[in-house]
């Protein structure tokens, strides 16, 4: 009985809607929408460091996809979802990551969009503390909109630029290869 029992929830959980995939506490929401248009989660996880989980990262898409190439490239609705998990997350750390994901994402080459990338840096000199959710929401025509805990910070424009911050994450050198696959469907 015990067995069928275990068995009969097991079915009911995998035949229930799911609404939202929960990581580390978080509920990343399946569904966005990009000014008029209805992203979708691709997928979603964990970036951590020396042990210590830093934020859950989630990829919104037009379309699911796995090619980390295509994706970058999109000229289309896409957005990052960022939740920050960590109270050791600092406002410089997170600049100095992020700087460092720009140079790894663009081969050491970040001179053709280094006056963007300084005025997205911005993003992040107010204090960031656990709890804190940035969006970085790429729309074609005008750029990437960027917001923390639901308020709009800035508009970066260039497909160039959303092709690099997207590649913090996505690229050849991602952040952190784990949390790419998790970001492409693929953990």
């Amino acid at each position: 009985m015990k067995k069928l029992t275990s068995a009969f929830l097991l079915s009911m959980t995998l035949a229930a809607p799911v609404s939202a995939v929960t990581i580390e506490g978080v509920d990343m929401p399946d569904q966005m929408k990009a000014d008029g248009s209805e992203l979708v989660l691709n997928g979603a996880g964990v970036r951590s460091k020396w042990f210590i989980d830093l934020y859950v990262g989630g990829l919104y898409v037009s379309h699911v996809g796995s090619d980390p190439k295509a994706i970058v490239a999109a000229d289309e609705p896409q957005a990052i979802r960022l939740h920050i998990i960590s109270g050791m997350i600092t406002s410089d750390k997170m600049t100095s990551a992020t700087l460092e994901g720009f140079d790894a994402s663009t081969d050491g080459n970040t001179a053709p969009i280094q006056a963007e990338i300084d005025e997205f840096m911005g993003v992040f000199k107010d204090e960031i503390k656990e709890g804190d959710v940035f969006d970085l929401v790429y729309l074609p025509g005008e750029g990437v909109k960027v917001s923390k805990n639901g308020n709009a910070r800035d508009t970066i424009s260039g497909i160039e630029f959303k092709k690099a911050l997207f590649g913090i994450w996505l690229s050849d050198e991602p952040a952190q290869e784990d949390l790419k696959a998790a970001m492409l469907g693929k953990d």
